[in-house]
């Protein structure tokens, strides 16, 4: 297998009183009250402040009961911190104020509905000439059997056709027919999130269009592999007990996403493809895939999304270009075995970048970029993510010994 394909074998997947307390005993007797006393000066109003850092894929909300293809969702659940006073919880960047309530007005307009015959899901507006992005699974779901319809905030629908798709990252571009003026999404930059920052998430879980969740973020960097063998069913994370294997040049429909934003999540289908977005109403991710416990109860309540800064990037050459180029190492990796973990470099593609510098059968690369490797989807994941022509650091041992070496990323033909 090599880095820009799913990996060969090993384990896949994965108070309130007022502003002041009673006394003692019970509340004061009104005779005892000091008139002239002024009162204490209220607190002042506390939110979540935005930090400045951050499987199979969500699948698409069925059409019919107990047909279509399996849910993909994603959402989020705000928790505040501390809240005085206020009718909802307080969300600060600089010197802005949003409430939740305010967040979700700002954003709804930008997120629509994208339905088709045999399934559904969600879409973040681009343009407001019509540009959409959304997840490729929503688009091969949806697309199946005719032509896709778009519903957006206001109640309008309108008829969509793909402008480009990009399989490897699992994002698309739809472009609705004959609309304008609409309210394009402010895209944040994903970047700089951190864990434990506030979140919404905005979609179409099981068809009910405009819904919002709310939550934090609960990890960020996660390596996900998502799809496979079972098309119509959700897969389960890296480490979740499920095994597979491909033989080499075998297709397993599989794909594998890095740097992935971990919610948790009040998770349904229909929100694949829609907008989590951070405290100030700016999208930060795509949200992509579900991890499930395989079972008929459900969620488990955790969320993955496609990074934003991922997103524009790939969202950019679909519009300008229709496709999207890959960087490409040159690596056939397998998960270690042994007590360090990492990615176990199987094969080197002769005259690839991995060649080049030096990298050879049989090392073990345990850190690409800043990312420690803790098996070969992450190796696949992160190479995913990088760009053509960017210099990565890896860091791998042979011998027993750690080095470090610089490579550069090549496009993949």
């Amino acid at each position: 297998m090599n880095a820009n394909e799913p990996r060969e074998q090993g384990a896949g997947g994965w108070s309130q009183f007022g502003d002041q307390p009673p006394s003692a005993g019970g509340f004061p007797r009104r005779e005892t009250v000091i008139m002239n006393q002024p009162p204490p000066p209220k607190p002042p109003r506390q939110g979540f402040s935005v930090g400045r850092k951050t499987i199979a894929g969500l699948a698409l909300a069925a059409m019919a009961v107990g047909g279509g293809a399996a849910g993909a969702v994603a959402a989020t659940a705000f928790q505040p911190t501390t809240v005085v006073s206020a009718p909802s919880p307080v969300f600060k960047q600089a010197s802005n104020q949003l409430t939740v309530a305010q967040v979700a007005q700002k954003v709804q307009p930008s997120v629509v509905m994208i339905q088709g015959q045999t399934g559904e899901g969600s879409g973040v507006v681009l343009s407001d000439d019509g540009l959409i992005l959304t997840n490729n699974h929503v688009v091969v779901g949806a697309g199946q059997g005719g032509q896709m319809t778009v519903k957006f905030n206001d109640g309008k629908t309108a008829k969509a056709s793909v402008v480009g798709t990009d399989p490897s990252t699992d994002l698309a571009v739809i472009r609705a027919d004959g609309v304008s003026g609409l309210t394009k999404a402010s895209l944040g930059d994903s970047d700089q999130l951190q864990v434990g920052d506030a979140v919404l998430a905005i979609g179409s879980p099981l068809g009910l269009d405009g819904s919002v969740t709310a939550g934090i973020v609960s990890a960020l960097n996660r390596t996900v592999t998502v799809g496979g063998e079972q098309d119509q069913q959700q897969q389960l994370p890296p480490g979740w007990g499920q095994q597979r294997q491909q033989q080499p040049g075998q297709e397993s429909g599989a794909t594998t996403l890095g740097d992935a934003i971990q919610t948790d999540a009040a998770i349904n289908p229909g929100n694949s493809g829609g907008a989590l977005v951070n405290a100030a109403g700016q999208v930060i991710g795509i949200n992509s895939a579900i991890a499930t416990n395989g079972g008929s109860s459900g969620n488990i309540g955790v969320g993955f999304a496609i990074p934003v800064n991922t997103a524009k990037q790939v969202s950019d050459q679909l519009i300008s270009g229709g496709k999207v180029t890959h960087a490409f190492l040159g690596v056939s990796v397998t998960d270690a075995t042994g007590d360090v973990p990492g990615a176990l470099i199987r094969q080197v593609t002769s005259g690839s970048p991995a060649d080049k510098a030096g990298l050879k059968e049989g090392d073990l690369i345990t850190k690409i970029g800043n990312t420690p490797v803790e098996g070969g989807d992450t190796v696949v994941g992160q190479v995913r993510g990088f760009k053509v022509g960017q210099q990565v650091q890896i860091t791998y041992m042979r011998d027993g010994k750690s080095s470090n070496v610089s490579v550069t990323l090549e496009e993949k033909k």
